[in-house]
C-alpha cells in the first residue's frame, strides 16, 4: 500500500500544479509599414558585403575598427551592463530554485548543566536520581516543498526569465551605444584635424593677403578700408584655430574615457592627421517589422511588458491557499554510541496550509497595481516602437540629404580649385594681381572647410543609420 502511494504521489502533485492563474502573455500586435519611406544614396565605397553585426568595419578604417573593438572590451558602461545581467541571472536562478524542494541536513551535540533554581529545575531536583548533567545528540535530514498548485511561483519564474532577457537586451543596447559613440568620436577627431589643417592654411593665406594689401597701401594703391578688412579676416581665422583645437582635445579625451583609459593615453597615436572615414554603402536596411527583433531597446521594452504580465498572475495566486509538504528523518539520543541505532531513529511528516483568507482587500490592491504596471509597460513598448521607426526614418533621411549636400559641395570645391588654377595662370601671365590669386585660394579653402564638415556629418549620419537599425544584432527568439 505504501509503495502504491509513493507511485501515485508524483501524479497527484503534477495534477495539482497544472493550474496556472492569471493571463497568459501574448506579444502585442503593432502595425508597421512594409518598407521605409527613405533610403540612403549609394556611394562609391562598395562595402555592402560587410557583416552588419560588425558594421564599423565597413568604413574601411583599421584604426577606427581597433578602437571600437577595444571599447567593447574595456568600456566601463558596458561592464556595468554585464554586471546588471549577472544580477538578473541570479534572480532567475532564485526563481527556479523556489519551484524545487528545499533540503536541510543538521546535526548537533549538546552538553547541559541544569539549574535547580528555576521552576523546572526545582521539579526535576525533587525527583530521585536526578542528574544535573545532561547530553544530547541528534542528526536529521529534513525537506520542505511548496506545491505550486495555482502557479504563483511559476508566474514569478516567468517574470524573472523575462527580466533576465530584458537585461540581456539591455546589455546589447549598451554595446551598440558604446560602438556608435566610439565611432562618432573617432570620426569627429578626424574631421576636426582636417578642418584644423585647413584653418592653418587659411590663416597663412589671409596673412599673405594682408601683407600684400599693406604693401599696396604704402604705395597708395589700396585704401585703408581694404587694410582693415584684411586684418579682420586674419583675426576671424585666428579665432577659429583655438576653438577647433579645444574641440579636438575634448574629443580625444572622450575617446580615452570610452576606451576605459585615462585621458591622454591614446593622444600620441591620434596625432597624425588622417582622412575622415569613407561613408559605406548601406544597401540592406530590412523592413520596419524587423526592428522588433533587431533593436535591443525594443526587445528590452517587450520583455519588460512580458514580466509585468506574469506579475499579474503572481498577484492573483495570492487569492488561493499555499500548500506545502515537509518531512524529517534522523536520529536523536542522549548517548553518542546509540546514534543511528534503531531505538534512536525518528521521522516526521508535515502537510502545511497557509491562506490569506481575510486579506483579500490587500490582494485586490496588489492585483490592480500589477495590472496598472502592465498597462504602463504596454504603452511604453508601443511608444518605443514608434520612436524606433521615427529614428530610422530620420537617420535615413539625414544620410540621404547629407550625401546630396556633400556631392554639391564637392562640385563647388572642384570648380573653385579650377578657378585657383586659372587665377594662378593669369597671374603668371601678368593679367591678374597677387591679391586675386590669394582671394581665389581663400575661397577654395573656405569651401574645402565646408566640405570637410559635410563629410564628417555624412559619416556620422551613416553611424546613426546602423545604430537606428539595431546595429545588426541577430533576431532573438523568446
Amino acid at each position: 500500500m505504501l509503495s502504491r502511494s509513493i507511485v501515485l504521489l508524483p501524479i497527484i502533485v503534477s495534477t495539482l500544479t497544472s493550474c496556472t492563474v492569471g493571463p497568459n502573455y501574448k506579444r502585442p500586435h503593432i502595425f508597421l509599414p512594409e518598407q521605409y519611406l527613405g533610403t540612403p544614396l549609394n556611394s562609391s565605397n562598395d562595402n555592402s558585403k560587410t557583416d552588419i553585426a560588425v558594421w564599423w568595419q565597413s568604413f574601411n578604417d583599421p584604426q577606427m575598427t581597433r578602437y571600437v573593438t577595444l571599447a567593447l572590451k574595456q568600456n566601463l558602461d558596458l561592464t556595468q551592463a554585464y554586471t546588471r545581467l549577472t544580477q538578473a541571472q541570479a534572480g532567475l536562478s532564485a526563481a527556479n530554485a523556489s519551484l524545487q524542494p528545499i533540503g536541510t541536513v543538521g546535526a548537533q551535540a549538546a552538553k547541559v548543566y541544569q539549574s535547580v533554581e528555576t521552576p523546572l529545575g526545582q521539579v526535576l531536583n525533587s525527583m530521585p536520581d536526578f542528574d544535573r548533567h545532561g547530553r544530547s545528540y541528534d542528526a536529521n535530514l529534513s525537506a520542505t516543498w511548496e506545491l505550486d498548485i495555482f502557479g504563483g511561483l511559476r508566474r514569478d519564474r516567468e517574470a524573472a526569465l523575462a527580466n533576465y532577457q530584458s537585461s540581456n537586451a539591455g546589455a546589447s543596447a549598451v554595446r551598440l551605444m558604446v560602438a556608435a559613440q566610439t565611432a562618432n568620436i573617432y570620426i569627429n577627431i578626424r574631421g576636426l584635424q582636417s578642418r584644423l589643417d585647413i584653418a592653418h592654411q587659411q590663416l597663412q593665406t589671409q596673412q599673405q593677403l594682408l601683407s600684400t594689401i599693406n604693401l599696396l597701401y604704402s604705395k597708395g594703391l589700396a585704401s585703408e578700408f581694404q587694410v582693415k578688412q584684411a586684418k579682420a579676416n586674419v583675426a576671424q581665422v585666428q579665432a577659429v584655430v583655438p576653438a577647433l583645437g579645444m574641440n579636438l582635445d575634448i574629443a580625444m579625451n572622450a575617446l580615452d574615457v570610452m576606451l576605459g583609459t585615462v585621458p591622454g593615453t591614446h593622444r600620441a597615436e591620434l596625432a597624425e592627421v588622417k582622412p575622415i572615414p569613407v561613408i559605406p554603402q548601406i544597401t540592406e536596411t530590412g523592413t520596419p517589422r524587423d526592428l522588433l527583433r533587431r533593436r535591443p531597446d525594443l526587445i528590452m521594452a517587450e520583455r519588460q511588458l512580458a514580466a509585468s504580465n506574469a506579475r499579474i498572475g503572481s498577484a492573483i495566486a495570492e487569492y488561493y491557499p499555499k500548500v506545502s509538504l515537509g518531512g524529517l528523518i534522523g536520529s536523536a539520543t542522549t548517548a553518542s554510541g546509540n546514534l543511528f541505532s534503531s531505538g534512536a531513529n525518528q521521522a516526521a511528516g508535515l502537510l502545511g496550509l497557509r491562506w490569506r483568507l481575510f486579506d483579500f482587500g490587500r490582494i485586490n490592491a496588489e492585483i490592480r497595481l500589477a495590472k496598472g504596471q502592465e498597462a504602463e509597460k504596454l504603452a511604453a513598448y508601443q511608444l518605443a516602437v514608434l520612436h524606433a521607426a521615427e529614428d530610422v526614418e530620420n537617420s535615413l533621411s539625414t544620410l540621404s540629404k547629407q550625401q546630396e549636400q556633400l556631392m554639391a559641395l564637392q562640385d563647388g570645391e572642384n570648380a573653385l580649385k579650377h578657378a585657383q588654377k586659372i587665377a594662378l595662370i593669369a597671374y603668371q601671365k601678368g593679367i591678374n594681381s597677387r591679391i586675386e590669386v590669394l582671394q581665389a585660394d581663400s575661397n577654395a579653402l573656405q569651401f574645402s572647410n565646408r566640405k570637410l564638415q559635410a563629410q564628417t556629418d555624412s559619416a556620422l549620419a551613416a553611424v546613426a543609420v546602423y545604430k537606428s537599425l539595431g546595429g545588426g544584432w541577430q533576431p532573438q527568439k523568446f
